[in-house]
Formats: C-alpha cells, sequence, structure tokens
C-alpha cells in the first residue's frame, strides 16, 4: 500500500503502468474513490506511467474535518505530484477531480502538461442544492442519499445493472465528514478564471445523460479554455468512466497521442 504524506494528510496512492514513462495522474469523483478509474486503466497502453490517489476524505486517505476548498484540494494534487517527482504530466480528473485540475492546470503549468476534464463545469450552477444535500447527510448520512446520487451517477441501461448496487456501497462508505468537506468545496467553487488561465491542451468530456453537471456545460467551459477540445459521449451520464470504460480509454488514448505528436 502507496502512502504519501502530503499538507498534513496522508494520501494513498496506487501506480500502474511503466514508473519510467510518461505519467498520467487520474483525480477521482465526489463519493467514490481511485477504484473508479479500474476498468480505464486496464485499457491503457502499458508504456505509461498510470497514478491515482484517493482525494482527502475519500477512500484510504485521511479525512480532516471540513470545510475543503478546491484550491486546497489542488495544493494536495500539486504536493503529492511533487512529492512523486513526475514530470510532463497529463492529470485527468471526473468531477471533483476535474475542479482540482483545473485548478492546478492553471497554477501550475510546469508540472501538468495537458489536461482532461470529464463531467465538470468551471461555476457551481446551485449552490443552495449541494447545501441542501450537506444537510441530508448530517441528518440520514451518505447512505440515505445514496439512491438519488446513482440515479444521477449513471443511466438507465448501467443503473439496472447488479453492478450499480457496487458503486451504492462505496458511495455509502465514503466517511460522512469527507463527503461534507467536498460539498463544501463543490458549492463554492467557481474556476472561471482558473479556466481562462489555462493553456495547455485539454480535453473535456461529458455525458449525453449526465443530468449533474448537464453537456452544455461542460462545452461552454471548454469555449472559455484557449486549447481544449470537447467529446461528448452518447448514452452515459456522470460515471463514463465506469458505464463506458473502453470508449472513455480511447479518448485518453488519442488525446496522449496527439499532444505527444
Amino acid at each position: 500500500m502507496n502512502i504519501a504524506e502530503v499538507n498534513n494528510t496522508r494520501l494513498h496512492w496506487r501506480e500502474d503502468g511503466d514508473p519510467d514513462s510518461r505519467p498520467v495522474v487520474f483525480s477521482n469523483a465526489l463519493g467514490v474513490d481511485l477504484r473508479l478509474w479500474d476498468a480505464v486503466i486496464q485499457r491503457l497502453p502499458k508504456d505509461l506511467r498510470l497514478v491515482r490517489y484517493d482525494t482527502r476524505g475519500h477512500g484510504l486517505s485521511d479525512c480532516p474535518a471540513g470545510p475543503y476548498t478546491i484550491p486546497g484540494l489542488a495544493r494536495d494534487a500539486e504536493a503529492f505530484i511533487e512529492h512523486l517527482g513526475l514530470q510532463n504530466a497529463v492529470f485527468v480528473g471526473l468531477s471533483l477531480g476535474g475542479a482540482t485540475g483545473m485548478e492546478l492546470a492553471a497554477k501550475r503549468p510546469d508540472l501538468v502538461s495537458a489536461l482532461v476534464i470529464s463531467n465538470i463545469a468551471d461555476t457551481t450552477e446551485n449552490p443552495d442544492m449541494w447545501r441542501n444535500r450537506m444537510a441530508a447527510v448530517r441528518e440520514g448520512g451518505v447512505a440515505g442519499i445514496a439512491e438519488g446520487i446513482l440515479d444521477r451517477w449513471f443511466g438507465p441501461n448501467y443503473r439496472n445493472r447488479p453492478e450499480a448496487r457496487i458503486w451504492r456501497t462505496m458511495l455509502a462508505r465514503c466517511p460522512k465528514e469527507g463527503y461534507l468537506g467536498a460539498c463544501a468545496a463543490i458549492a463554492d467553487a467557481d474556476q472561471q478564471a482558473a479556466a481562462r488561465n489555462i493553456t495547455q491542451p485539454v480535453l473535456a468530456i461529458s455525458g449525453a445523460l449526465d443530468r449533474a453537471c448537464p453537456p452544455l456545460r461542460t462545452q461552454a467551459t471548454a469555449a472559455r479554455i484557449t486549447n481544449a477540445r470537447y467529446h461528448m459521449m452518447p448514452e452515459v451520464a456522470h460515471l463514463p468512466c465506469v458505464e463506458a470504460p473502453e470508449a472513455y480509454a480511447d479518448l485518453l488514448i488519442e488525446f496522449i497521442a496527439s499532444i505527444a505528436a
């Protein structure tokens, strides 16, 4: 088990692929851990250094008291990349992880040479919704909101499959304080300035059925980034790397090859 101590917080992380090759760093969404990327990692070339970590308050990482902030989560990612001595990294973040990636890429282009943002926008559309969700979690725990979250995570085809229950279990086991801390970060997020300051190549991905972050919001964010391209995946919702891992991996492979060229 790998642990990196950064910003007085121990982050759990895992590495696959070739340790001497170009690093690709993966950052998870709210309520899940680094296993979010399992099916994608299996489909990526072995000549990449594939590194993923559990965001603070998630998985096996420490769960310090909240509230968290997007700049604070970006500082964790920054310190983590420096801790491993990674250079020329491609940063891949979904939802909360995408917000972390935008903040980091704007601040540290020397660490992040390219960015993939998935199912995220540069502003929070409805902060009150997030505060209402936090109130529900304080009252009934993360398990109390799990069924409604799964309806937003997945399209109907995957939602009705037995595998969806595994993701419900992962969500329900997310530490309450970690979930609340990350919710606070999302509720207060405004990354329009960060988006305008990103100059690296960017791939923005959305799911056609995503109700948590509708495709038009991700597309509009991509339009505000100087060197971004946008792709909408059909028949998937908020976690396309789970619902369609092969197609998601193909997008990453094509993007990484294009920036290498």
